[in-house]
């Protein structure tokens, strides 16, 4: 089902925000709850909800996957090209770009998102470190809730991502 251009227009506006925080500060996402929720709770005694925070190091490994796949996925879907390949230029190894250009000339499809058209949405989750690795899994958000996990890892020294795998 697919959603109305109003929808479509606040979950982009949404993104767009969210991705030039992270990219600004190459933050990673995590949610915060206040430990005194109840001094910004509603009047009408509802419970007064989290509100989303970002945070992260330009350091990180796990931050640069982030920071790259909304990005990307922003190039992507506004259609930017050009934007898209200095992106992959970037942050992706350059072993990694060309193991992205065969899997797409094969598969017709986009080789960083493994899909031929563009998530509504995206999600990075750690999963481990180590050997001078980070590991984390990307989960892409396509209609309703159909969703692809991508597995990513990236070096910890360079913050490149290294493989992309589904």
């Amino acid at each position: 089902m697919s959603k109305s251009p109003a929808e479509a227009q606040a979950r982009r506006t949404a993104s767009l925000a969210l991705t030039a925080t992270a990219a600004t500060a190459a933050l990673t996402l995590a949610l915060v709850t206040s430990a005194s929720a109840s001094a910004g709770a509603p009047q009408d005694g509802r419970a007064a909800a989290a509100a989303p925070s970002v945070s992260g190091s330009p350091e990180g490994a796990l931050s640069r996957i982030t920071v790259f796949y909304g990005a990307y996925i922003d190039a992507v879907y506004d259609g930017d090209g050009t934007r898209a390949k200095q992106l992959r230029a970037g942050y992706l190894s350059a072993p990694l770009q060309r193991e992205v250009a065969k899997w797409e000339e094969s598969n017709h499809a986009d080789g960083v998102l493994r899909a031929q058209n563009v998530p509504l949405e995206w999600k990075v989750t750690y999963v481990d470190s180590g050997m001078g690795r980070t590991n984390a899994t990307v989960t892409l958000t396509w209609s309703g809730s159909d969703t692809t996990q991508l597995h990513v890892r990236a070096d910890l020294k360079t913050r490149k991502i290294l493989s992309i795998t589904d």
